[in-house]
């Protein structure tokens, strides 16, 4: 009897082990709980690749905020306002001989700064026939009228 109950309790204990590493293992591959804001962020982010590889530029820039006082960083140039930011674009990717590829981003970031603003990083990648370009892009978005916009982005080409 003392050994069928000892080959008991050492089942037992055997099965609790493995079931708290499987636990524990569980616990951590599950990803973090995204913030509601930072949904509603990513999903201007989902919003602007999809228009962007619809080619509609005007939809790409839903997610920037239209005003004049938008920052617009990249290649050395800095850029202000929501139109010369839009003219920017048209020049560099619809312009004579150009092409918009397909866009995406990756390794994204996000950091919410306080309830109305986040700070914002991560990789974006444009598969062109003429070559690919890509970079690190940093953005800042703020909760303006209920709606996340990119009030400053600073893109660069690697």
């Amino acid at each position: 009897m003392f050994i069928r109950n000892r080959y008991a309790v050492a089942i037992l204990i055997l099965s609790m082990i493995i079931a708290t590493a499987a636990i524990s293992a569980a616990a951590r591959q599950k990803k973090p709980q995204m913030s509601k804001e930072a949904r509603e962020i990513q999903a201007v982010l989902d919003r602007q690749v999809a228009a962007w590889n619809r080619r509609d530029l005007e939809g790409f820039m839903d997610g920037y905020w239209k005003s004049p006082s938008l920052s617009f960083y990249s290649g050395g140039t800095k850029t202000s306002g929501w139109q010369s930011t839009i003219d920017r674009y048209r020049n560099r990717y619809q312009g004579e001989g150009r092409e918009m590829g397909e866009l995406t981003f990756s390794d994204i970031q996000i950091e919410l700064l306080g309830p109305r603003a986040a700070f914002v990083r991560g990789r974006w990648h444009l598969k062109m026939e003429a070559g690919d370009a890509g970079g690190l892009f940093t953005l800042i978005f703020r909760e303006i009228s209920s709606e996340w916009k990119i009030v400053h982005d600073h893109t660069g080409s690697s």
